[in-house]
């Protein structure tokens, strides 16, 4: 620490320092000083600290303060001192117009007391304490604080010492308040990047209680409280249920809060921050824990509609201020959306649950209602089929009516997954219905497109063929509506039997075709779906049905089990990981004597 003057001028009374000023020349240069070490730094304790030494240097005390005026508790508090009471330094609050200090601040001038035990306005700091010199700080037309000296010495403090010591305090000021402001500045840049980094984290956890715990370990490194909690709106019961609470960092559990009752309530229905900074004194406490002397509460606002509050409580009246009001206001909308977002997610995994067990369900009863085999007279059949998603949409029924004839109906609706199914679901029983009634094909298919056209579903149709076998003529009538051709191989070639039409369930007053394809012993009949040939690899390839032609050919010589084993074991060294790019279904046929 630098003193004020370094050569030893004439003092006519050496224990007094402010003296060694006879020229004008020392005092601007001890001026010039204090500016220095005071502007040197913007730590707060380091300024307070110099001053200290800087007076110490002048003006003589046995005990030293430096209070600072604080906005929040009304009053000036020691931010720094020498001599004084731990007690006194921890919990004094002087109100501006109380005591000297009080008097010095509010007419904003030095004030000398020369015997303390005959001015009212002492605050006694010690018995042995005489004298007092009081000096206001005032920076930019702002009380910023006062300097307080006290002596054990009648008389301790001079008119010098007064002038001296406003010219400090002058000095001092500016530099005391630019360190608060930093302080100010600084704190709220790192509350402003807590709060960017919080975002980020939040957003990224799904869990709703790990969340809370998060959000509470958080707003403690913002803001000390003694309680902590978030209630979550329950529209249906009109309360705010208490979904996460810590007191003193332990889990708790608390009644649910009516909607409008207590600052909570109160909160929630107003959609505004309250801040209670006594609540003995705010009717709307409900007092769950008599100790709790303050309270802050913010509502959790979500696209206008609020669906929670985060609520701090403390045990010191006071505790929360409007900058601890502005933090939390700051904070609340990413707590908002990210306890929606974790709700939400929550739910949705519960739905997802339920709905796993439906398909689960759905699989087991689709496993009954669809075939996986056939006996019909004068073919040998084989059935393979896969679900893209986890039930099928694609259609296959076998109707046998004894010796005479047998409907066999092959298809798929469009889209996939539920819906699909249960499409597919509805076209089997129209079948079921329709069949024994119309032994034309075509005829079979007209009636099916007018029963799904009265059942009419917006988007949704399917494709369909339907054969009429004769096992007695080796005859196979065939009535299509946009399904992939019927494949024919006999001895290694491949014939089509050519049938158009539009899909079922999409277009009124269709007429559908028929094409006669004559069966020949050991000839092998193809059917599949459209996800066969559509399937993709990883290169964005298609199956395509040449391979599957190739595929038929070759192994037209076995039996139909062999050939759709052939098939999938092919299609799914193509795919490789790419997914099923729809439902698979194959249906192989042979001929036989």
């Amino acid at each position: 620490m630098s003193t004020p003057h370094k050569s030893t001028p004439h003092k006519s009374t050496p224990d007094r320092p402010t003296e060694a000023f006879r020229e004008r020349v020392e005092l601007l240069d001890f001026l010039l000083d204090v500016s220095r070490v005071t502007s040197e730094t913007l730590d707060l304790d380091k300024i307070l600290a110099n001053v200290a030494g800087i007076v110490k240097g002048v003006v003589p005390y046995d005990l030293f303060a430096i209070l600072l005026y604080s906005e929040k508790n009304q009053g000036l508090r020691i931010r720094y001192s020498i001599g004084h009471r731990e007690e006194i330094v921890r919990s004094l609050v002087v109100p501006v117009g109380e005591g000297v200090v009080g008097a010095a601040a509010q007419t904003r001038e030095p004030i000398v007391v020369d015997d303390v035990r005959t001015d009212p306005r002492y605050l006694p700091a010690l018995d042995a304490v005489r004298s007092e010199l009081a000096v206001p700080m005032i920076a930019r037309g702002h009380l910023v604080g006062v300097i307080d000296l006290q002596s054990t010495q009648l008389s301790a403090y001079s008119d010098q010492d007064r002038r001296v010591m406003r010219l400090i305090g002058s000095r001092v000021a500016g530099s005391i308040e630019n360190a608060r402001l930093y302080r100010k500045v600084d704190r709220q840049n790192r509350t402003l990047r807590t709060l960017a980094q919080v975002s980020q984290e939040f957003s990224a956890i799904l869990d709703l209680d790990e969340l809370l715990g998060k959000i509470a370990a958080t707003v403690r490194t913002l803001i000390n409280y003694d309680a902590f909690s978030v209630l979550l709106v329950d529209a249906d019961r009109q309360v705010l249920r208490h979904r996460f609470s810590v007191r003193y960092d332990q889990r708790v559990d608390l009644d649910n809060i009516p909607m409008g009752k207590g600052i909570t309530g109160a909160a929630a229905v107003s959609r505004q921050a309250v801040r209670v900074v006594d609540t003995l004194q705010d009717p709307r406490y409900v007092a769950w824990h008599p100790e709790i002397r303050s309270e802050l509460a913010v509502p959790l606002i979500v696209q206008d509609r609020v669906v929670g509050v985060l609520n701090l409580e403390s045990e010191r009246i006071g505790n929360f201020t409007e900058e601890h009001q502005r933090t939390l206001s700051l904070l609340a909308p990413q707590v908002a959306s990210s306890v929606e977002n974790a709700r939400l997610h929550s739910e949705l995994a519960q739905r997802e649950q339920r709905m796993d067990q439906d398909l689960k369900a759905a699989r087991k009863l689709q496993k009954v209602l669809l075939p996986r085999e056939a006996d019909i007279r004068g073919l040998e059949i084989a059935i393979r089929s896969r679900a893209a998603r986890d039930i099928s949409g694609d259609v296959y029924e076998f109707f046998e009516h004894g010796d005479e004839y047998a409907v066999i109906a092959f298809g798929d609706v469009s889209g996939k997954g539920p819906a699909a199914a249960l499409y597919g679901a509805l076209i089997s029983g129209l079948l079921r219905i329709l069949a024994p009634r119309r032994r034309s094909p075509a005829m079979l298919m007209q009636s099916l497109n007018e029963a799904l056209l009265e059942r009419r579903v917006d988007a949704v149709y399917a494709t369909l063929m339907v054969l009429l076998w004769e096992p007695r003529a080796h005859r196979m009538t065939i009535s299509n509506a946009g399904a992939e051709p019927l494949l024919i191989s006999r001895d290694g070639k491949i014939l089509t039997a050519k049938a158009e039409g539009v899909p079922i369930g999409l277009l009124e007053h269709q007429q559908y075709e028929e094409t006669v394809y004559q069966a020949k012993a050991g000839d092998t009949l193809l059917l599949f779906s459209d996800g066969v040939e559509d399937q993709l690899n990883a290169k964005d390839e298609h199956f395509g049905r040449t391979r599957i032609q190739r595929l038929l050919t070759a192994h037209d010589g076995e039996r139909p089990l062999a050939v759709v084993n052939h098939i999938f074991a092919r299609l799914d060294e193509f795919r490789g990981e790419t997914a099923l790019t729809d439902d698979q279904t194959t249906v192989a046929m042979k001929v036989v004597g």
